[in-house]
């Protein structure tokens, strides 16, 4: 329970922690509301009672926005608004005033409640943020605070005396006066001066980040106490009033417009809607509860924490609950369980799930996939995603916790031996705990390798792991794609300038203006424009720039693309109209809220005003273009080929080559990316024609086979069509766009297919359970990848003919098996198709196997054949010290074991010299001898003699060293022998 807070004469208890079950609903006059009623009425009071706009929730993958890792509030989809970022032409710059009930997950980064779930009684990953908006001064705090009231008392019916508010005090330091206009609208609602309370920043001053939008919030609290003692204050509701900016020097700046966010967690609100103390005891999570209990037998839930909760039971109740949650929801929008960001925190989170129900509640296995059903039927008629994913779902829980649960009982296999072999005050290796870990080889969380070493009272190397980890950091910060840099932006200060001068959008529909020659090639018409605003580096708009100078551009119109879609942006050139000879290069364009940024170096002065023409690089383009229609192309042939479930999760291209994320059932057999690369040659042979128009947003909305991915689209939005024109494929009953790709884009495109050339996917990898990178060349760079790998294919045939063949020595055996290395090596590495890759591995893993095999076959012979002759030169005795000639130390050691077999009895150490003054030796001890007299002591006390090095165990050792004198190593040998004997 949280301390006493002193606030308006009062003390009271601000946002505690839940406690134990409480069954005491609101009023006793109507059973308490279900929770998807409190939902409903939510999203109907705003929409047909104040005119709001009802939007779906996104998904809790984030949009674009790198700083997250799942979406965690419900204005995080709106950000580009409160940014000043948004597209004009989309349907998002049309909104004033929204409403919706966003899924969050709070997990990794920097609001996490992962490791709180479970412990008590109010703390989830996965929640639901009902929430209405106002965007631009639609309206501000009198009738955001109106609203909420109106909608606690008269709808939901919660009585005025159990509600408190609190406003922002102000902040002295940073000249910030107390929010009093959100006090006095209180007061004149009706709330009792001794319910409003004031608090400072930390409380009641919201911000979206470090820098960004920000501005004072006034909060709603539930009295749980019920006038009861001392009031217990939850936080039911948060209104946030953006109206000011946080510059990077850490001041505050006035926002150009003003905006409403707010946010109530559905979770709690219903657990006071049904008189309840814990969110876990709502109707959101009783049916899990009670599945839980049915499917594992474990004792009933209770709602107990802390120590109370004997053996963790009820603990694990509510991990398991909440867990399942998040899993089905995340895994419903794209992010699997995986190895990096987002898809490891949820891996995380399953694992967590498993732990529990597995060691705490005794559930058998693949008891996690059976609730996912029960998720569904709570959440599917709000998230229709879960209904529509829902096998897939729990296939892939399913698969995950056979998976971990074999880690599990390899894990403690692995611990085990580990620990046996440990000295009485040895602790448990870094090395080990590590390839156990998430970052290692088994995935086993480290807090649970901690535990599972304190119950055998052992202690970790926390210093070797804290050291592993630093290094794994190290290599994957070298591993990583290297970040692009950000480039000069327009910030919201600087974007509102413009709108308050009424300046337009650049219109930069002249990008789409090219033509194909008869002769194959493309023209790409220059654009002439006006100079609207120069800014510098730091983004100060200014009206000239200097020589040498590096710069933003703003133009009335661009036939630039700026980078978005995933496409990379042109580059080029421009040059003021009165003045051709003074090149001005530009290195990327932008886009920022409608708004095409150009950045340029300007070699001579530039100003306000000046009319330029601007030039592209029609290679770039061209190659963009070309990388561009290729992916439309291959989208296309994967759906074809693996089904249409096949879905886009990101992509990016330029001149040299493209990448493609795709959500797919299972890893791709060669068979299957042979088959997609066919079905792309087929349409690039056909020579297709490209068919682009812009259509109203409307009329793609229910077009089968239509291809979109989760993004913000403008209306009017462009659609492209392969082989088909655009308005056939629209039409419905056409089922064009099954036939062939239509999808959204606003990418430039090449005008036919058979430009593309050829398309080579040269590699493959799985970023996540799930979901499948691609990448691949095309044109001319893919002829020379087919080239390479047919050259490849050729050599790896020569080395198994050659195989077959068979050796005639050990040298020669292994001189195979080498050039089986090399060649794996070079089909590893090798620009190649990925199919014909993954064939040759095989192939040659295979003949690996095979050409070790014969050399093993060889040595034996051979050794057999010179340990008679060593028999021959020895009698039967104690000892047999010699050389043997051989080039391998395979064959030593097998001649030393030969020996041994043959004449139990005797002890062996054999030398063999090599070029240059190297010696091999290898030896063996009878088990007849003293303990005293070790291989291994043996072997380094004549290497050592030699200068070099031997290892081993107490029977059998081997080592090198160099010599000029091998009578000298052989009297040594013979003489600490003899000594032990």
């Amino acid at each position: 329970m949280a301390a006493p807070v002193a606030a308006a004469g009062r003390a009271i208890r601000r946002t505690p922690p839940w406690r134990g079950p409480s069954r005491r609903p609101l009023s006793s006059a109507s059973p308490p509301p279900r929770a998807a009623a409190v939902r409903a009425a939510f999203l109907s009071f705003f929409r047909d009672r104040h005119g709001h706009r009802l939007v779906p929730s996104a998904s809790v993958r984030p949009r674009g926005d790198p700083s997250l890792l799942f979406v965690n509030a419900g204005m995080n989809q709106f950000k580009p608004i409160f940014l000043g970022t948004v597209d004009p032409r989309s349907e998002m710059a049309g909104f004033r005033r929204v409403a919706n009930s966003q899924k969050c997950v709070r997990a990794g980064g920097r609001h996490s409640d992962l490791e709180d779930v479970g412990r008590d009684l109010s703390h989830h990953t996965f929640f639901e943020m009902l929430g209405n908006w106002a965007f631009g001064g639609e309206y501000f705090k009198e009738e955001a605070c109106s609203m909420a009231w109106e909608l606690l008392t008269q709808v939901y019916g919660i009585p005025e005396e159990r509600l408190w508010v609190s406003y922002f005090s102000g902040d002295p330091k940073v000249g910030l006066d107390p929010d009093l206009e959100s006090r006095d609208i209180w007061l004149r609602l009706g709330v009792p001066a001794s319910r409003v309370l004031s608090f400072g920043p930390q409380e009641n001053f919201w911000e979206m980040g470090d820098t960004g939008p920000c501005g004072p919030c006034t909060e709603i609290h539930y009295d749980l106490a019920g006038g009861v003692g001392t009031p217990e204050l939850v936080e039911l509701w948060n209104l946030v009033f953006m109206q000011h900016n946080r510059e990077a020097d850490g001041s505050l700046q006035p926002l150009p417009q003003r905006h409403v966010d707010t946010g109530m967690g559905l979770e709690r609100l219903v657990a006071v809607l049904q008189g309840r103390r814990s969110t876990y005891d709502t109707d959101l999570f009783s049916p899990l509860l009670s599945a839980i209990h049915q499917g594992c037998g474990a004792p009933p839930y209770l709602g107990r924490v802390g120590a109370a909760d004997e053996g963790r039971t009820d603990t694990a109740y509510r991990v398991v609950a909440d867990h399942i949650r998040t899993l089905s929801v995340c895994i419903a929008d794209g992010v699997s369980p995986g190895m990096s960001g987002a898809p490891l925190v949820l891996r995380r989170i399953l694992r967590r799930a498993v732990r529990f129900s597995s060691e705490v509640l005794r559930a058998p296995p693949g008891f996690l996939g059976s609730l996912v059903p029960v998720v569904v039927e709570t959440l599917g008629d709000a998230y229709p995603e879960l209904q529509k994913n829902s096998a897939q779902i729990a296939s892939l829980v399913s698969e995950d916790e056979a998976a971990f649960l074999a880690s599990l009982q390899r894990g403690r296999r692995i611990i085990d031996r580990t620990v046996r072999r440990l000295g009485p005050s040895h602790v448990f290796p870094a090395e080990v705990a590590w390839s156990l870990s998430l970052s290692g080889n088994l995935g086993l969380p480290l807090d649970l390798v901690e535990l599972m070493l304190e119950e055998k009272g052992v202690q970790l190397d926390s210093a070797g792991l804290a050291q592993l980890a630093q290094e794994e950091a190290q290599r994957r910060a070298q591993q990583a794609e290297p970040i692009q840099e950000q480039g000069l932006q327009l910030d919201v200060h600087a974007l509102g300038e413009l709108q308050r001068r009424g300046v337009p959008p650049t219109d930069d529909s002249p990008k789409y203006s090219y033509s194909l020659q008869p002769g194959g090639g493309y023209e790409f018409g220059t654009c002439e424009a006006q100079v609207l605003q120069l800014y510098t580096e730091d983004g100060r708009a200014v009206a000239s720039v200097g020589e040498g100078q590096r710069c933003g551009l703003l133009l009335d119109r661009t036939n630039f693309y700026a980078e978005q879609g995933g496409q990379a942006s042109d580059r080029g050139y421009l040059v003021r109209v009165e003045q051709q000879d003074v090149l001005f290069p530009v290195a990327r364009a932008q886009v920022c809220g409608g708004f095409i940024l150009h950045e340029a170096v300007a070699p001579e002065c530039l100003k306000v005003g000046d009319q330029v023409q601007l030039h592209v690089d029609k290679a770039w383009r061209l190659g963009c273009m070309e990388k561009h229609t290729a992916i439309h192309l291959l989208n296309w042939a994967l759906r074809q080929a693996l089904g249409p479930g096949t879905e886009q999760r990101g992509s990016h291209l330029n001149p040299e080559h493209l990448r493609l994320d795709v959500a797919t059932q299972a890893p791709l057999t060669p068979e299957q990316l042979q088959a997609v690369e066919g079905i792309v040659q087929e349409a690039v042979g056909q020579d297709e024609a490209v068919y682009m128009e812009e259509v109203a947003l409307a009329c793609t909305a229910h077009v089968p086979g239509l291809r979109s991915l989760d993004e913000i689209y403008p209306d009017p939005v462009r659609v492209v069509s392969v082989g088909v024109p655009v308005a056939h494929a629209l039409d419905p009953a056409s089922q064009a766009a099954l036939q062939t790709s239509v999808e959204l884009c606003c990418g430039t495109h090449l005008l036919r297919t058979g430009a593309v050339g050829d398309l080579v996917i040269v590699g493959e990898r799985q970023l996540t359970k799930g979901t499948t990178r691609l990448l691949a060349i095309t044109g001319e760079q893919a002829q020379q990848a087919r080239e390479v790998g047919q050259s490849l294919a050729q050599e790896v045939e020569a080395a198994a003919e050659r195989l077959s063949r068979g050796s005639r020595d050990v040298v020669e055996a292994q001189r195979l098996s080498k050039d089986m290395g090399r060649l794996t090596d070079a089909v590893d590495t090798a620009m190649m198709p990925q199919w014909q890759r993954r064939q040759l591995q095989a192939t040659l893993k295979v003949l690996q196997r095979r050409a070790n095999t014969a050399i093993r076959k060889l040595e034996v012979g051979q050794a057999a054949q010179k340990t008679q002759e060593l028999l021959r030169r020895h009698s039967e005795g104690p000892l047999i010290v010699d050389t043997v000639s051989t080039e391998s130390l395979s064959v030593l050691v097998k001649v030393v074991r030969q020996l041994c077999e043959q004449v139990p009895s005797t002890s062996v150490l054999l030398l063999s010299p090599q070029p240059q003054g190297h010696v091999l030796c290898a030896c063996q001890v009878a088990q007849s001898v003293s303990p005293a007299f070790t291989a291994e002591a043996w072997a380094l006390a004549v290497c050592s003699h030699m200068g070099g090095k031997a290892w081993g165990s107490r029977v059998v050792a081997q080592g090198t060293g160099s010599t000029a004198d091998l009578e000298a190593a052989l009297s040594t040998a013979r003489a600490y022998a003899l000594n032990q004997l």
